[in-house]
């Protein structure tokens, strides 16, 4: 009996002893493993990097599209039981961008359109249709003359409105010359202290164009599966800060298949002449003036499936 249990001791203990050194022999060539794969990851990157230093045009494009859709049926617990609801959006992030060695030249275009209806079935004659919510539109071009590797001479234009509702009414068209700071790849600092600021609207209304500086930051990045384009576009008016504005636009995107994966975009905005304009021509507050206007902070957000180019 006493050999018998000697025999499963050292069986046992053989085993464990086994199981302990595979194991470890498997842990140690998985780490080589993992060495190699992040060499391979080095040259790579080292590859592409050599690569974006190539002069040339740089196109690319990611954005953000989230919807859903209800339908109610004798849902008796809320105010209209008989009800069919729905909500789309998309955002839109597109560049192409021309880099030499004296000079470059970039380009961007960034829309975020959202549409909701909501169909009260017991009401005949309220409206059934998508009616338009986000309506964000900005385009830019930007061209400069490089005076060393990080600073350049240079003149910007950019326009921002809506497209579906109020085309141009307000549009705001920024053109200036100056400098523009570029102290990392991909982050893009603009200070044009001779700006002029175009306001077009419609009608009778508080917007006025002015002199002022532009500045505008713009970090736009892809790493790895993570796409995320950053810009802030600030005006300070000359002839009073009550014609000034900043946006500030943020977007992002990770890819968890091909090209699909999940979007977030947020953005907030000062602006106190659409605030003005809003409180007179939309509440009818007729005692309104920039004194004593409440000028909000303006935001929206979208969260849905992402989509890259």
């Amino acid at each position: 009996m006493k050999n018998k249990l000697l025999f499963v001791l050292v069986f046992v203990l053989s085993f464990s002893f086994s199981f302990s050194q595979t194991k470890e022999a498997l842990e140690a060539e998985k780490a080589n493993k993992n060495d190699s794969i992040s060499a391979i990851q080095a040259r790579v990157k080292a590859i592409q990097d050599q690569i974006d230093a190539i002069p040339g045009w740089r196109v690319g494009a990611f954005g953000t599209i989230g919807g859903s859709l209800s339908n109610f049926n004798n849902w008796y617990s809320q105010g209209k039981p008989n009800n069919t609801s729905g909500n789309i959006g998309f955002t839109f992030n597109g560049y192409a961008n021309l880099i030499q060695e004296k000079f470059f030249w970039r380009n961007s275009l960034s829309t975020n359109l959202n549409w909701v209806k909501l169909d009260d079935k017991e009401n005949p004659n309220d409206d059934d249709s998508f009616k338009p919510t986000t309506d964000v539109f900005n385009v830019s071009s930007l061209y400069g003359r490089n005076i060393t590797k990080t600073l350049a001479v240079s003149g910007l234009m950019e326009y921002r409105t809506t497209l579906l509702d109020n085309f141009n009414d307000p549009g705001y068209l920024d053109l200036g010359v100056g400098a523009t700071w570029t102290p990392i790849e991909n982050l893009i600092v603009v200070i044009h202290p001779l700006n002029y600021n175009f306001v077009f609207s419609n009608g009778d209304t508080v917007f006025e164009s002015s002199l002022g500086a532009k500045i505008v930051a713009d970090y736009t990045r892809q790493l790895g599966a993570i796409n995320f384009k950053s810009n802030l576009s600030m005006f300070q008016s000359y002839k009073s800060s009550n014609f000034s504005n900043w946006t500030w636009t943020n977007s992002f995107g990770y890819t968890l298949w091909k090209m699909i994966g999940v979007g977030f975009d947020f953005g907030l905005r000062s602006n106190k002449q659409e605030a003005l304009n809003y409180a007179i021509n939309t509440l009818a507050d007729t005692n309104a003036t920039f004194d004593n206007v409440d000028n909000d902070l303006q935001t929206y957000y979208t969260i849905g499936l992402s989509y890259k180019f």
